[in-house]
């Protein structure tokens, strides 16, 4: 049996943010456009998250409605910015009355906050496969800063899309998420695969 943190589902919203701020790294030089836009393929993107309890087995979820664009500017990548959107309604969970009752009011409060937001404040190239983009990320009404590690996925001969995979640790603490605490971990680990086409 699954248990499910009370704002785990925050973190996840977390992670459609972390998808986004990645892409922008994965992009091939553009020879004329400093900065082009590019939008998520929600067809190839998945925004996953975990948490450990004591006693029970680690919850895994995932959400499944989202959207984001990024501008991107490959001669001064500290000028680049992302900004994404995830709908909580849309969390799953594997069950469907463990995911009604993670969008419930005890949990994501879906009904009152209906998205989670990102917007990047800064991008850090670390090297030639790795970003660090820094950013708030707003959920439950509540704003702190997020910081997502990016992993560059580069696809040789197309220069249309972008792949990344972006890693980052939530303080559900942070943002007022103390049910269960500390039988339920204060961190949740979010996960985000996905590839971004320009246009």
């Amino acid at each position: 049996m699954n248990f499910f943190p009370r704002n785990s589902g925050a973190f996840r919203r977390a992670v459609g943010c972390t998808l986004i701020l990645a892409a922008w790294c994965f992009a091939p030089p553009a020879p004329q456009a400093a900065r082009p836009a590019w939008k998520i393929d929600p067809a190839r993107t998945r925004i996953s998250f975990s948490i450990d309890a004591v006693g029970y087995p680690r919850t895994d979820g995932v959400f499944r409605q989202f959207s984001g664009r990024i501008d991107v500017d490959f001669d001064h990548p500290a000028q680049s910015r992302v900004s994404f959107d995830v709908q909580t309604q849309s969390v799953d969970v594997g069950s469907a009355s463990f995911s009604d009752y993670v969008r419930s009011e005890v949990m994501l409060n879906a009904a009152r906050f209906p998205d989670i937001a990102f917007a990047s404040t800064a991008v850090e190239k670390i090297d030639e496969n790795k970003v660090r983009v820094e950013g708030n990320l707003t959920m439950l009404g509540v704003t702190r800063p997020l910081s997502v590690d990016v992993e560059v996925l580069r696809r040789a001969g197309d220069g249309r899309r972008l792949g990344f995979l972006a890693h980052a640790r939530i303080d559900r603490l942070a943002f007022g998420m103390n049910s269960g605490y500390p039988i339920i971990s204060r961190n949740v680990e979010l996960v985000v695969a996905s590839e971004a086409v320009a246009g």
